[in-house]
C-alpha cells in the first residue's frame, strides 16, 4: 500500500513530464545547474530528464517494493527520489498566501511521513537479527573463543 503513491505518481510524472519540470526548475537551478560546469557531461541537468528519470525510479522501486523484492534497497530509492520531489514541489516556506502555506504544509508533512515509514521499512530485517546484532555476536564469540585458548595455552605450560 505504500508503495502506491510511488507508482501512481510517477506514472503522472511521466505523463506530464513538462509540468513536473517547471514545479522542478527552480530547485535544479540551486542545485545542480549551478554547478553544471563541475559535472560530467553524462549527467543531465535537463528538468524534463530529471522529471522522467525520477519517474522512473518511483515507478520501478515502488514495483519492486510492492511485491517484496529488495524491500531495504527499494525503500532507500524511494526515499532518495521523495527529498527533492518534496523540497521542489511543496516549498512551504516560500507560499506568501495563508492558505496556499497550509496546504504546502500539510503536503510537505505527508512526504516526511512518507520518508519515515520507508526509513522503518528500510531498516526492517523481517524478523532476522540486524547486521549489527550479528557483528556483536561474532565478535563476544571470537572473543571467548581467544579466552579459552589463552586459558588452555596457559594450562599446559610449565608454569
Amino acid at each position: 500500500m505504500l508503495a502506491s503513491i510511488f507508482i501512481y505518481g510517477g506514472i503522472g510524472a511521466l505523463r506530464q513530464a513538462e509540468g513536473h519540470a517547471e514545479v522542478a526548475k527552480p530547485l535544479v537551478d540551486k542545485t545542480i545547474g549551478a554547478r553544471q560546469d563541475r559535472l560530467p557531461p553524462a549527467v543531465s541537468t535537463d528538468p524534463v530528464t530529471l522529471v522522467r528519470a525520477d519517474a522512473a525510479v518511483k515507478i520501478v522501486a515502488g514495483t519492486l517494493f510492492a511485491f517484496g523484492r529488495v524491500p531495504r534497497l527499494s525503500a532507500l530509492a524511494l526515499v532518495g527520489s521523495l527529498v527533492p520531489t518534496t523540497i521542489a514541489g511543496h516549498p512551504f516556506w516560500e507560499a506568501k498566501d495563508d492558505s496556499e502555506k497550509q496546504q504546502q504544509l500539510i503536503h510537505f508533512l505527508k512526504n516526511a511521513g512518507l520518508v519515515g515509514g520507508l526509513l522503518i521499512a528500510a531498516a526492517d530485517t523481517e524478523g532476522r537479527p540486524s547486521l549489527g546484532w550479528r557483528a556483536r555476536r561474532a565478535a563476544a564469540k571470537a572473543s571467548r573463543q581467544v579466552q579459552n585458548t589463552a586459558e588452555t595455552a596457559r594450562g599446559k605450560l610449565p608454569g
